[in-house]
C-alpha cells in the first residue's frame, strides 16, 4: 500500500533545512567598514577638514569624495530627466550632528532627448560638522580624544546602464589639533558651490515657458552665457538647447532667460531655487563660479498634464520612491483586484510551478476517499498553509520596501540559498515517493508516531510548500492585482494576498467539503503504487529546473556544488534504510563525507556569480537597461521589453513558443524593433523599479514601447497572434 507524503512531510521538510543548514548562509558580504569603498565603477572615500580641530563653534568639515571611472556618473540634488541624488547617513556621537550637503555645481549631461544634472570625474560632497556645548569627547584607548564619524551612503552610478550602489565608511578624526590632510579637495569644493545673490530675482509663467530674471549678479559674469540648473525637479524641459529650446540675454546686471516647460511637469511650486554658473572656459581661479538665488512665482501655473506613458526608466526610478497618493480610490477598483487575485490563485493551480504539489495531495485525497472527515481537516490545514505563507511572503515583500529595499512577487527564489534548499527538499521529496526511503524508517519513533497522531501538521505544511513553489509564476488576472497591492494600505494590501491564497487552495478547499466533486476522484486501489513511483519524476524534474535557476544566478561553479551536495543527501538518506551496525558506519562515513563537501564548496552555492557579458551588437536581445531604453526611444525606435527571470516557469514556457516564434521575429525585424530583455533571476532594484512603474509586482511582464504611444502591456501567458496583433498596430 501506498505511503502518501502527508504523513511523511514534516520529516522530509526537517530533513531538507538540515541539509540547507550546512551551506554557508551569507550569500552577499556587506561591504568592509572603513574610509574607503571602492567598486567597479567608483572609488568612495569618507574624509574629513578640520583646520582648528572639532570644538563648539569651531568650522569643521566631513564629506564623500567620490571618483567616477571614465564615462560614469552620479546625480546632484536634482538629478534631471532622471536618476537619484546621492544619499547620505550619519551616525555620530551625543552632542555632534551634520547639516546637509553642500552640493557643488554639477554639469548638464545629455542622454539622448534628455539630460541630465551630476558628476563626472572626481567630486566632494562636503558636509558642515558641529558640536554642541554640552559634547562631550570620548577617549580611545591610548588616551586620544577622537570624534567617531559613521556614514552609510547610496548613489546611483550611470553610463548607458545605470547600477545602484552603497558603502558603509568610518573616520576617527582627532579632536584637538589639525586635520587639513585634504584642504586643497575642500577648497575646490567650495569654490565650487554657488554663491546667494543679493536679490531674490523674478520668476513669471508665460504659457509653457518661464521668464526669468536674475539681478546683482556681478561684472566677471555679466555678458556670459551662463549655465541653468533649478534645484526644483521636473518642472523645466531639460535637455532643452540653448538658441533653439530657451534663450538668455542681459540687460544690464540682469540675466534674462525664457526656459520651456516639462511637457510631463509634476511640480507647481511658489518658490523656485535656481543656480545659474558659468562655462567651463570663463571659469577663473579664485572667483566665484556659479550663483543662487530663491526666485518667487508669479503667474498661473498650466494644469499638469497626465503622464500618457511611462517614463524612460530612471525616471519610473524616481516615481517608484516617491510617496503613493493619497486620493480616495473607488471601492469597484478594490473590488475588481480583489476578484482578479483570487481568479488568478485559481489558475495557477494548472501553472507547472504547482502542480507536482498538487498531484501530491489529489493521490492523498484519493487514498482516504471514504473519510469525509479526514477529507474536511486536510483541507482547511491545507488552506491555512496557502494563505498564512502568502500573507508572509505577502507582509514580507510589503515591510521590506516599505524599507527601502525594491523587491516583487517571488523575490525568495532570488536568494540561491533558497534555491539550493527547495532544491534539496525536493529531491527528498522525489527520493520518498520512488520507494528509497520511508520516513518512519529513518526517523526516530517518537516522531514517526507524533506525525501519525496529527497528520493535520503535514497538510498545513503542504500549503506552504504549494505557496514556496507557485509563487514563480504569474498567472493571467495575478499581475495586475498584485502591482495594484503594492501601492494599497497594508491592511488592504495583505487582503489582496490572502485572496490570492484563497483562490490557490480553493479546489482542494471544495473537494473537502463538496462530495459531488470528491466523486469525481477515482478510487483508491493498486494503481496507487504504480501512480506514487510515476510521481517521483516530476519532483526530480522540478530538481533540474531549480538546478538550472542556481545555474543563471551561481554559475557552473555554483551548479556543480549543489549537484554534488544533492548526490551526498542521497547517500546520507539510503544509509539510514540500513539495519545495524552497518547503518551507523555507512550514515557516519556519509555525514562526515557531506560535511566535508559543504566546508570545500558549499560556498560555491550561495556565492553570486557575475553576470553574463552583455549581448554583441548582431544578437537579436540585448540586455534592458533604463538608459538603453531611452536611447532608443530617443532616436524613435519602437522598444519591446521582455521582463524575465530563469526560476520564472511561465516565462521559459513564453520565451520558446511565442518569442521564438519565426512569424514572430520576422514582424519585429520588418518594423525594426528594438528587443531588450530585463532578466530578473537576481535582484535588481532597477528592473522592480520599472515593474512597479508600470503596475506590475511579479514576472512575466511584456512591454512595446512605440514612438508617442502609451506602452502596450501584454498579457502573462502570451500568444503569438496577440504579438503579432499589437504589432499591427504600429
Amino acid at each position: 500500500m501506498a505511503i502518501l507524503i502527508r504523513r511523511h512531510l514534516a520529516g522530509l521538510w526537517l530533513a531538507a533545512f538540515a541539509t540547507a543548514a550546512s551551506l554557508p548562509a551569507a550569500a552577499q558580504l556587506s561591504p568592509r567598514v572603513g574610509p574607503v569603498v571602492t567598486t567597479p565603477h567608483v572609488r568612495a572615500e569618507l574624509i574629513a577638514h578640520a583646520p582648528d580641530g572639532i570644538s563648539p563653534g569651531t568650522p569643521a568639515w566631513v564629506g564623500l569624495q567620490i571618483t567616477h571611472q571614465p564615462e560614469w556618473h552620479t546625480y546632484w540634488k536634482n538629478a534631471g530627466d532622471s536618476g537619484l541624488p546621492t544619499e547620505l547617513a550619519w551616525t555620530l556621537p551625543p552632542g555632534a550632528s551634520t547639516d546637509d550637503i553642500a552640493w557643488p555645481v554639477p554639469r548638464k549631461i545629455p542622454i539622448g532627448n534628455l539630460a541630465n544634472y551630476g558628476y563626472e570625474d572626481t567630486v566632494l560632497l562636503p558636509v558642515p560638522l558641529k558640536v554642541g556645548q554640552d559634547f562631550k569627547p570620548p577617549a580611545s584607548l591610548t588616551g586620544a580624544q577622537e570624534l567617531d564619524v559613521r556614514l552609510k551612503a547610496s548613489w546611483l552610478v550611470c553610463r548607458k546602464e545605470c547600477i545602484p550602489e552603497e558603502g558603509e565608511f568610518q573616520l576617527k578624526v582627532p579632536l584637538h589639533g589639525s586635520t587639513a590632510l585634504h584642504k586643497s579637495e575642500f577648497e575646490a569644493a567650495w569654490a565650487a558651490q554657488p554663491v546667494a545673490l543679493g536679490k531674490p530675482g523674478e520668476i513669471t509663467i508665460d504659457g509653457n515657458k518661464l521668464q526669468i530674471r536674475l539681478q546683482g549678479l556681478p561684472a566677471s559674469a555679466r555678458g556670459k552665457t551662463l549655465e541653468f540648473f533649478p534645484e526644483t525637479s521636473e518642472v523645466i524641459h531639460t535637455a532643452a538647447v540653448l538658441g533653439k529650446d530657451w534663450t538668455q540675454s542681459w540687460q544690464g546686471d540682469a540675466w534674462i532667460a525664457t526656459v520651456p516647460l516639462a511637457e510631463q511637469r509634476s511640480a507647481s511650486p511658489a518658490v523656485m531655487p535656481v543656480v545659474v554658473s558659468l562655462a567651463d572656459a570663463d571659469r577663473q581661479p579664485g572667483q566665484p563660479m556659479a550663483w543662487r538665488a530663491e526666485a518667487p512665482v508669479s503667474g498661473t501655473w498650466p494644469a499638469v498634464a497626465a503622464k500618457a506613458q511611462v517614463s524612460p526608466a530612471l525616471q519610473a526610478a524616481l516615481e517608484a520612491n516617491a510617496a503613493p497618493p493619497s486620493s480616495p480610490r473607488p471601492s469597484g477598483t478594490l473590488v475588481a483586484a480583489l476578484l482578479g487575485a483570487l481568479i488568478g490563485g485559481l489558475l495557477l493551480n494548472l501553472m507547472p510551478c504547482v502542480f507536482p504539489v498538487l498531484a501530491i495531495k489529489v493521490l492523498n485525497f484519493t487514498r482516504h476517499a471514504e473519510d469525509r472527515r479526514r477529507h474536511r481537516l486536510a483541507a482547511l490545514a491545507y488552506t491555512a498553509g496557502v494563505i498564512l505563507s502568502c500573507l508572509a511572503l505577502g507582509g514580507a515583500m510589503l515591510a521590506l520596501r516599505a524599507a527601502g529595499t525594491q523587491l516583487g512577487w517571488g523575490f525568495q527564489l532570488q536568494s540561491p540559498a533558497v534555491v539550493a534548499a527547495l532544491a534539496a527538499l525536493f529531491t527528498l521529496i522525489g527520493l520518498n515517493l520512488a520507494g528509497l526511503f520511508e520516513f518512519g524508517n529513518v526517523a526516530p519513533r517518537s516522531l514517526a508516531a507524533a506525525q501519525v497522531r496529527h497528520p493535520v501538521v503535514n497538510d498545513f505544511l503542504s500549503g506552504v510548500l504549494a505557496v514556496v513553489i507557485a509563487s514563480p509564476c504569474t498567472a493571467p488576472f495575478m499581475g495586475a492585482s498584485l502591482g495594484f497591492a503594492i501601492g494599497l494600505p497594508a491592511a488592504e494590501a495583505l487582503l489582496m494576498f490572502a485572496a490570492l491564497g484563497l483562490g490557490l487552495a480553493l479546489p482542494y478547499l471544495l473537494a473537502g467539503f463538496v462530495p459531488a466533486v470528491a466523486r469525481l476522484l477515482p478510487r483508491p486501489g493498486a494503481w496507487m503504487q504504480t501512480l506514487r513511483r510515476l510521481l517521483a519524476f516530476p519532483m526530480f524534474a522540478t530538481v533540474a529546473w531549480l538546478v538550472w535557476v542556481l545555474g543563471q544566478q551561481s554559475g557552473i561553479d555554483g551548479v556543480g556544488a549543489l549537484l554534488g551536495l544533492l548526490v551526498c543527501l542521497a547517500a546520507v538518506v539510503w544509509a539510514f534504510t540500513l539495519r545495524g551496525r552497518t547503518r551507523i558506519v555507512v550514515a557516519g562515513i556519509a555525514l562526515a563525507a557531506t560535511a566535508a563537501l559543504a566546508t570545500a564548496i558549499g560556498g560555491n552555492v550561495v556565492r553570486v556569480a557575475e553576470p553574463a557579458a552583455a549581448a554583441l551588437a548582431g544578437d537579436r536581445w540585448q540586455p534592458w537597461s533604463e538608459a538603453k531604453t531611452a536611447e532608443l526611444r530617443a532616436a524613435g525606435r519602437t522598444v519591446f521589453v521582455d521582463f524575465t527571470a530563469a526560476w520564472c516557469v511561465t516565462c521559459q514556457y513564453n520565451k520558446r513558443a511565442t518569442l521564438s516564434n519565426p512569424e514572430v521575429l520576422a514582424d519585429f525585424d520588418a518594423r525594426n524593433v528594438a528587443m531588450l530583455r530585463a532578466d530578473w533571476t537576481r535582484r535588481d532594484p532597477a528592473i522592480t523599479a520599472a515593474l512597479t512603474a508600470l503596475g506590475r509586482s511579479g514576472v512575466p511582464v511584456y512591454v512595446l514601447h512605440a514612438p508617442g504611444k502609451a506602452p502596450v502591456v501584454l498579457t502573462e501567458i502570451l500568444s503569438t497572434e496577440e504579438v503579432r496583433a499589437a504589432l499591427a498596430k504600429l
